[in-house]
C-alpha cells in the first residue's frame, strides 16, 4: 500500500459510531473488586410491588356474599346482646310544659290498656325499666335533671338514645340553644323526636304545628323525623325506632369501659370519713380490669377492691336466668396501678433544683432592687454617695403575668396604709354622696341587680380586646423605666418560623412534676391495640364494683337527680402532664364577652371534668406557636393548661361560669395533643414613627426614651407596616431618637417595629373538685 499524503481525506468517527457490548468472559470477581465497583454505593431495596390483581365476576361475588354475611352476623350478635342488656334511653323535654315523669307514666298506661305485654319495674336510682313482648327488648328510660347541665351531661355520656319531647302547644324552651350547643359538642349518641299534647290543638292546625317543630328541630338535627307520642300505635312505633336504629358511635366512650350505676350502696371503713362503695350496672364499652383505676365524673380517680357478677332482677323476671352472686376478681396490690398522678422532683436532677428555705430567704435579700433618689442634674459619681433605700420588688417578677406587657411597677413614696385609708374615704364619700341624691324607688331596684364593678371590669376587658384587635401585641414603651429593664426577658428573632428555640431551656418548677412520653403517638396506637388482650368483666354483664376510699361526705352529700357514672381509665390517664384542646367559638350560642387568657374555665375533656386557667395560641404549623391575649369570636386558638392525660380523639367544652350561678359555652372542639414540648411566644411589638425620610434611611422616634435602650436593642432587626425590613444605625441625641436604614423607601405615614419575644407556661391552676350543683 502507498502511505497517505496530506492531500487525502482522513476518516474519523462521529458522535453516533456504533459500539458493540463487550463480551463477558464469565471471569470470576472478588469481594474486593466488587467494592471498587460499587464505589461507596448502596444497594438499593429490590422489594417488587405487588401486581394490581383485577377481580373477576366470580371473585366479586364471592367477595360481595362475605361483606354481607359477614353484616348480617353482626346484626345478629347486636340483636342477642339486646336479649341481656336494656336500651339506655334519656328523656329530655325541650319544652316548659313537658313533665317527664308524668308523660312516662301516660304511656304506660296507654299501652297496659291497649292489651300491650309488657313488664315495669323501678329501680333504686329511680330509672323506670320496660319490657315489651312483642319487640324482645328491655328499655330503661332515664330522667336527668335538666337545670344543672354538667350533671345532664354526664348522663348523655352512656346513655344509647336520647328521646326529646317536644310540646306541641308549648313550643321550645328559651334554653334550647345552650342545651343542644352542649350536647353536640359532646358527642351525640342516636336520637329520637317526639312531638306531644298535639291532640290538644285543633284538628286543622296540627299538621301546621308538627310542621313547624319540624323546621325547628332541623337547625340541630338536620336528617331528624318528629314523631307523634299519644296513640298505643304512636308510642310502639317510637319504641320499635329505638330499638332498631342503628347506634351511633362516640370514640371516647366506646374506647373505654363504662357503667350506669343502678344500685348504689355504702360500707363505712373503720375509718368513718371514707368507705367502700358498691356501684351495680350493666358493663358497656370495653373490658373492666379490677386493676386498672376508675373515674367517676365530679368526684375523682379511685381504685377498685373486687368486682362481683351479680344478678339484676328485672332482667331474671322475663328471661329466667338466674345468675349466682360471685367474685369475678380481686384487685392484686403488686398489679393495681397507684394514684400517684404528679411526679416527685429530684433535687439532684440538673434545673429541677428544690430550693431549700434558708436559700430562698437568701435569694429574696440578694433581689432586692435598691432605689436611689437622686436630684435632677446630680451625675453619677455624686449619686453614689447618697444612701440606697432597699425596696422588696423584683425585677424579675415585677411583670404582672396576667397582662406584663400593659402595665408596670412603679415605685411611689405611699404607703401601703395610706393607699387602704384613702380608698375608704373615697368609698365613704361616694357612699354619703349617693345616699344624698334623691334617686327613684325603680332606680334602685334595678341598682341591685348588677354588681357595678362587674360592669367595669368587662368593659376594661371589652377595650383592651378590641385594641389587641387593631393593634395586635403593640405595646407602649415606658417613659420612666427604661425598656432593656422593662423586657429585659425577651429576645429578638431572626425568623419567627425558622430560628431555633430550645424547648428545655429556663422550664418553670412545675415542669418537674408532671409526666411525658417518649412518643406520645406510639404509646396511643399501642394502648389502643391492646385493648382486646384485656381481662377482667366482659361487657353486657351486671357487676358490682367495690370502689374504695370513697368519702362519706361526698358520698352523702350527692345529688341524688344526678346519676352515678363509672368510667374506666386507660394506662397514665391519672397522671399530669401539659394538655393541648383545639377551640372555636360555637356559632349558635352568642356571647359577646371577651375571654382573655389565663382566666378561670371549666373544661368538660371526654369523660373527665376540671376546672383551669389555659394560655391560648395560635393553631398553626410549625416549632412555635404564637401567644393570643384575647380569645376573639371568629377565631380557632389552642389552649394549654396542666391537667391528666386524655387520649384522643375526645370531645371538649370549655365554659364559664357566670356571676349569677349560670353556665355560659364559650368554645368546643376536641384534644390536639398531649405534649410539654410546645413552644408558646409571647410577641410584643414596640412602635415607632418615621420623623425625617431621605431615600433609605429615616430617623424614628417614640420607640425608645434614652440612648442606652437603643444601643441595647440595636441588633434586633427592625419591620414596618408596609413591608420595609431594616436595622438601627446609631442613635440621635439622648431623647431616644435614632436613624434607621431600611431595604426600601420608608413612606411618612409608615409605622416601624420592633418585634420582641419571650417563651410563656400554664400556671398550675388544675382543680378537679369542681361542684356540679355550683
Amino acid at each position: 500500500m502507498k502511505p497517505e499524503t496530506r492531500d487525502q481525506a482522513v476518516h474519523r468517527p462521529g458522535p453516533s459510531k456504533q459500539e458493540n457490548k463487550k463480551h463477558k468472559t464469565g471471569r470470576h470477581r472478588s469481594k474486593g473488586i466488587l467494592e471498587i465497583l460499587k464505589k461507596g454505593r448502596s444497594a438499593q431495596n429490590s422489594a417488587k410491588s405487588k401486581a394490581n390483581h383485577q377481580l373477576g365476576r366470580m371473585e366479586r361475588r364471592n367477595q360481595a356474599k362475605i361483606l354481607r354475611k359477614s353484616k348480617t352476623e353482626n346484626v345478629l350478635i347486636e340483636k342477642r346482646r339486646s336479649l341481656n342488656v336494656p336500651h339506655l334511653v334519656a328523656v329530655i323535654p325541650l319544652s316548659n310544659n313537658v313533665f317527664v315523669n308524668e308523660k312516662l307514666m301516660e304511656m304506660i298506661n296507654v299501652l297496659q290498656k291497649a292489651d300491650v305485654k309488657l313488664k315495669t319495674a323501678v329501680a333504686s336510682e329511680g330509672y323506670s325499666h320496660l319490657w315489651v313482648e312483642q319487640f324482645k327488648q328491655g328499655f330503661t328510660f332515664i330522667r336527668p335533671d335538666c337545670s344543672s347541665v354538667l350533671g345532664l351531661l354526664d348522663t348523655l355520656k352512656v346513655v344509647d338514645t336520647i328521646l326529646f319531647m317536644v310540646s306541641a302547644e308549648g313550643g321550645f324552651d328559651q334554653d334550647v340553644d345552650l342545651l343542644m350547643t352542649c350536647i353536640l359538642a359532646q358527642g351525640l349518641p342516636s336520637t329520637v323526636v317526639a312531638i306531644t299534647d298535639l291532640e290538644k290543638i285543633p284538628l286543622k292546625k296540627q299538621n301546621e304545628a308538627k310542621q313547624f317543630i319540624q323546621k325547628d328541630i332541623e337547625n340541630w338535627l338536620p336528617d331528624e323525623k318528629v314523631s307523634k307520642i299519644d296513640t298505643s300505635s304512636d308510642i310502639l312505633n317510637v319504641l320499635r325506632r329505638i330499638s332498631s336504629q342503628k347506634k351511633r358511635p362516640i370514640t371516647f366512650r366506646d374506647r373505654r369501659p363504662h357503667l350506669l350505676a343502678e344500685e348504689l350502696a355504702f360500707i363505712p371503713s373503720s375509718d368513718d370519713n371514707v368507705g367502700t362503695m358498691k356501684v351495680s350496672g350493666f358493663l358497656r364499652g370495653q373490658t373492666l380490669s379490677v386493676n386498672s383505676l376508675i373515674h367517676i365524673p365530679g368526684w375523682g380517680d379511685f381504685q377498685m377492691e373486687q368486682i362481683d357478677l351479680s344478678s339484676n332482677n328485672f332482667i331474671k323476671s322475663f328471661s329466667g336466668k338466674d345468675v349466682q352472686t360471685t367474685v369475678l376478681e380481686t384487685a392484686s396490690p403488686g398489679l393495681q396501678e397507684k394514684l400517684i398522678c404528679e411526679n416527685i422532683p429530684d433535687p439532684m436532677d440538673a434545673e429541677q433544683t428544690w430550693p431549700t428555705d434558708e436559700e430562698m430567704k437568701e435569694a429574696t435579700s440578694k433581689n432586692k432592687r435598691m432605689i436611689k433618689r437622686v436630684p435632677q442634674g446630680m451625675s453619677v459619681y455624686q449619686s453614689a454617695w447618697i444612701p440606697d433605700e432597699e425596696s422588696d420588688h423584683d425585677d424579675e417578677n415585677s411583670e404582672s403575668d396576667e397582662g406584663s406587657d400593659d402595665f408596670y411597677s412603679i415605685e411611689d413614696e405611699t404607703s401601703d396604709n395610706e393607699i387602704k385609708s384613702m380608698i375608704d374615704d373615697h368609698i365613704e364619700t361616694m357612699s354619703m354622696t349617693s345616699s344624698a341624691s334623691e334617686a327613684p324607688i325603680d332606680a334602685d331596684k334595678y341598682d341591685l341587680q348588677f354588681d357595678i364593678n362587674e360592669e367595669e371590669k368587662i368593659l376594661t376587658k371589652i377595650k383592651e380586646a378590641k385594641a389587641d384587635q387593631m393593634f395586635p401585641d403593640e405595646v407602649d414603651t415606658p417613659n420612666d423605666m427604661p425598656a432593656r429593664i422593662r423586657f429585659q426577658k425577651y429576645r429578638g428573632l431572626q425568623s419567627f418560623r425558622t430560628s431555633p428555640w430550645d424547648v428545655k431551656e429556663n422550664l418553670p418548677a412545675e415542669y418537674a412534676r408532671i409526666f411525658q412520653f417518649e412518643n406520645f403517638d406510639r404509646t396511643r396506637k399501642r394502648i389502643f391495640k391492646n385493648l382486646e388482650n384485656i381481662t377482667g368483666a366482659v361487657p353486657d354483664w351486671y357487676i358490682t364494683v367495690h370502689v374504695k376510699n370513697i368519702p362519706a361526705k361526698m358520698f352523702h352529700s350527692r345529688d341524688a337527680r344526678n346519676p352515678i357514672v363509672l368510667f374506666g381509665l386507660m394506662p397514665h390517664e391519672h397522671k399530669m402532664s401539659v394538655l393541648n384542646v383545639v377551640l372555636k367559638r360555637p356559632s349558635t350560642v352568642h356571647f359577646d364577652e371577651p375571654i382573655k387568657s389565663k382566666s378561670e374555665l371549666i373544661f368538660q375533656c371526654g369523660f373527665r371534668r376540671f376546672t383551669a386557667e389555659p394560655i391560648f395560641s395560635q393553631h398553626t404549623n410549625g416549632n412555635k406557636f404564637k401567644y393570643e391575649r384575647f380569645f376573639h369570636q371568629d377565631s380557632i386558638v389552642v389552649a394549654t393548661m396542666f391537667a391528666p392525660i386524655v387520649y384522643p380523639p375526645s370531645s371538649v367544652i370549655a365554659m364559664k361560669y357566670c356571676t349569677d350561678g349560670s353556665f355560659q359555652i364559650i368554645g368546643n372542639g376536641n384534644i390536639l395533643s398531649v405534649n410539654p414540648d410546645r413552644v408558646i411566644v409571647k410577641r410584643t411589638v414596640l412602635s415607632g414613627h418615621p420623623f425625617k425620610v431621605h431615600k433609605h434611611s429615616a430617623v424614628v422616634r417614640f420607640m425608645f426614651f434614652n440612648r442606652e435602650d437603643i444601643d441595647w436593642f440595636k441588633p434586633v432587626e427592625l419591620r414596618t407596616k408596609y413591608g420595609r425590613r431594616g436595622h438601627i444605625k446609631e442613635p440621635l441625641g439622648t431623647h431616644g431618637h435614632m436613624k434607621c436604614g431600611f431595604d426600601g423607601q420608608v413612606k411618612s405615614q409608615d409605622t416601624v417595629c420592633l418585634n420582641l419575644y419571650k417563651r410563656v407556661f400554664p400556671k398550675w391552676t388544675y382543680n378537679q373538685f369542681y361542684n356540679v350543683t355550683k
